[in-house]
């Protein structure tokens, strides 16, 4: 987390030479080696998770934050999308963990996997994923210089008037309820979903069917919903925000009890046999 102390703007350099970019799209993100550009500039939002770890979000020049998505960058690889998203609500996907590696930095997101520049030849030339490299030649993709742009300034702290004390009784209520803290109540997080055709298709104009789901798993939540629907044996999937299209969900679910949309498929069905053929499964 040092590489970002008292960071309130920050541009990031890939082993290739080639900066992180949002792309003009608002919504892909990319490197290039035009540091220069605004596109180039991520501010920096500190917060610190329930476990102690020192989490960062980036957000872009569009006011969108860089997120980790579970949309495959191709199919029948691990790599998975990079974008630059603005949800109503802010998840984990969100949420990136420096990790000090010399005198670089890798980014880890809350599913284990590390932003990734990619190189080679087209499709992956430019490329922008997080996944965990398997090739000793890939280590060096996850590592990214910071270079600060610009620094926090340090709020001032108000003074007292001259002469003026603070209230006794204030002092000590504030000494007493100030560090107060009730752990959160695991009451389980709220699941909506809708059914896929045999082919995969979701028709929204079925209401979504929504339940209070108290396990952390992927595996946990399958059985829950061949409870809940009926259906023997089900798929988790979630949809692409680029296109609607689905994919399977085998990262962990989200921390924090963060609601979700997802999409159920047969294991029996069309789709899921798609899914295999794809690599996806």
């Amino acid at each position: 987390m040092e590489f970002f102390k008292n960071a309130k703007a920050v541009r990031l350099r890939s082993h290739h030479d080639k900066f992180l970019l949002a792309d003009d799209d608002e919504e892909s993100v990319c490197q290039d080696r035009n540091g220069s550009s605004k596109n180039a500039r991520w501010n920096v939002e500190f917060l610190d998770s329930f476990e102690g770890d020192s989490l960062i979000r980036l957000n872009s020049c569009y006011g969108k934050y860089l997120t980790a998505s579970n949309v495959p960058l191709l199919f029948g690889v691990t790599g998975q999308r990079v974008l630059q998203t603005k949800p109503i609500r802010l998840d984990s996907s969100l949420e990136w963990e420096p990790i000090r590696e010399g005198m670089q930095v890798k980014l880890k997101t809350r599913y284990g996997n590390f932003l990734r520049a990619n190189g080679g030849v087209p499709p992956w030339r430019n490329q922008i994923t997080h996944d965990v490299p398997m090739r000793n030649s890939h280590q060096d993709w996850i590592l990214w210089d910071v270079e600060i742009i610009q620094i926090q300034q340090p709020t001032p702290k108000p003074s007292l008037p001259e002469h003026t004390l603070p209230s006794p009784s204030l002092s000590k209520i504030e000494s007493s309820d100030s560090f107060v803290c009730t752990p959160p109540k695991d009451e389980g997080r709220t699941i909506y979903y809708r059914i896929a055709d045999d082919n995969g298709i979701v028709d929204d104009g079925n209401e979504e069917v929504s339940f209070l789901f108290k396990g952390s798993s992927v595996e946990e939540l399958a059985q829950k919903l061949e409870e809940e629907t009926g259906i023997e044996e089900v798929i988790v999937c979630t949809r692409s925000p680029l296109n609607g299209n689905i994919y399977p969900l085998r990262l962990h679910l989200p921390p924090y009890n963060t609601t979700m949309h997802i999409v159920v498929v047969k294991a029996a069905s069309k789709a899921a046999r798609d899914f295999e053929k794809s690599g996806l499964l």
